[in-house]
């Protein structure tokens, strides 16, 4: 008997379960996605040129609040979730919620979801959103490179436009043009488009690892939120936030990341409080003890600090870390706060989405998220900005707003990098590995 399924998402972890698992898989009938925390997504539909063979109209997404109406309606027997960066309490809800109409509540996990490479991977993951994935992913990077590594990074899918192109391949920032990506995708590309990297993303990770693994020697899978890898890792290396003390075994799949982790690296430790460092570490070894844990401190500079040193500025800093991420503030209010900088408190100027944004979550400190996910977006943020009466702009965004947007003030950008602070280093710690995938890749030729 065909069971009907619906999975819970928000366009990345639940489009490649579905790939791996149900795609071409007669026993089951997926009747639709739901979508939460990715904008714009809702309506959409899942087209049929990756749904497969059994779903010739693809697969209709929609909003998580239908999630009851569509079970009872669809006669749903099934929910898989599939999204993370959500606390535990969060996921125990959407379990009784679906319990309640009389269908069983699933979570898929790394055995029936991650594929094999025939290349090593080194998977970085965290325990929430904003740990400082991506300045651990291109310290890893520079460490393979350093050691006459050609690596290629593989990152989590943020599909916020067209759901129809199952590969993307970034090598320089026209790429990123090419594809109309959004600024939370600038944000995680062009850190490694800028060292020479190249990096793919899409919807199908069986045809992207493929390429990759044409392309390069060791694969970086550079994860997102706090989920874990897509990809079985030879080295897994989770980063964990002290300034979101107990998060990591509070949320999930973080928590899953820090047991599953070889190496745990406690980022932030020049920013958090020593005693919240030590708690970190004390929990993620009570989680893990077998993880080697190292500490690094994460710095940040001004690419213009006399634009900003003792004015006023407004900080705009990377979306998904202040929303989603629950943190007041990111990079960009540290690095203006170092120069003696006054912050000026945007949010009574911030217009559409971004004024929602406050509502919804109200964590946000006196920053502004850079939300872009479309035109009419970027032009609010346009708008929010150039409306703060200020001396000068900030971008704690990794992302190169002036390239998107008209900005009316001087700019001056945040730069952030992961740097050791004891020894045995992050790449002392890999080291042991690194031979063994060596030793590997020389036998496979």
């Amino acid at each position: 008997m065909v069971r009907n399924i619906l999975i819970m998402g928000a366009s990345g972890r639940d489009f490649h379960n579905f790939n791996v698992v149900f795609r071409n898989n007669a026993e089951f009938k997926v009747v639709g996605f739901t979508a939460a925390q990715a904008p714009f997504i809702p309506n959409r539909v899942y087209p049929s040129s990756l749904a497969g063979r059994l779903y010739p109209e693809g697969i209709r997404i929609y909003p998580e609040d239908q999630l009851e109406s569509l079970i009872e309606s669809e006669k749903v027997s099934d929910v898989y979730f599939a999204y993370s960066d959500v606390s535990h309490e969060y996921v125990m809800h959407r379990a009784s919620m679906v319990q309640a109409k009389g269908a069983s509540f699933h979570l898929l996990g790394p055995q029936s979801t991650m594929l094999k490479a025939d290349k090593p991977i080194i998977s970085i993951v965290g325990t929430r959103t904003g740990a400082g994935k991506s300045t651990i992913s291109r310290k890893v990077a520079d460490v393979l490179v350093k050691q006459g590594h050609r690596p290629v990074v593989i990152r989590h899918p943020m599909p916020y436009g067209d759901l129809t192109i199952p590969l993307q391949r970034f090598e320089n920032p026209e790429d990123l043009d090419k594809y109309h990506v959004t600024i939370e995708e600038r944000e995680e590309y062009e850190g490694h488009i800028s060292r020479g990297l190249v990096v793919y993303a899409g919807l199908d990770y069986k045809l992207i690892l493929e390429a990759a693994q044409r392309e390069g020697d060791t694969i970086i899978w550079d994860g997102g939120n706090n989920d874990f890898s897509f990809y079985r890792p030879d080295l897994n290396i989770v980063v964990a936030d002290p300034l979101r003390q107990g998060h990591e075994s509070r949320y999930y799949p973080g928590e899953t990341n820090v047991r599953m982790a070889d190496i745990i690296v406690v980022n932030k430790t020049n920013i958090a409080s020593q005693e919240d460092v030590e708690k970190v570490i004390q929990s993620c070894s009570k989680l893990n003890p077998r993880a080697k844990i190292v500490r690094t401190r994460s710095e940040a500079v001004l690419d213009r600090p006399e634009w900003v040193r003792g004015k006023k500025v407004v900080v705009v800093e990377d979306a998904s870390s202040v929303t989603r991420g629950e943190l007041a503030h990111g990079a960009g209010a540290m690095a203006a706060k170092a120069v003696d900088a006054v912050l000026v408190d945007p949010r009574s100027k911030a217009v559409g989405t971004l004024k929602t944004a406050y509502e919804k979550y109200p964590t946000i400190g006196t920053v502004l998220p850079a939300l872009g996910y479309n035109e009419a977006q970027l032009k609010e943020l346009e708008e929010s900005i150039n409306a703060v009466e200020c001396d000068a702009v900030v971008l704690g965004t990794p992302a190169d707003l002036t390239r998107l947007i008209k900005i009316g003030k001087p700019v001056a950008r945040v730069k952030f990098e992961a740097f050791d602070v004891e020894k045995p280093s992050l790449e002392e710690l890999m080291n042991p590995w690194l031979v063994e995938m060596l030793k590997v890749r020389q036998v496979s030729r």
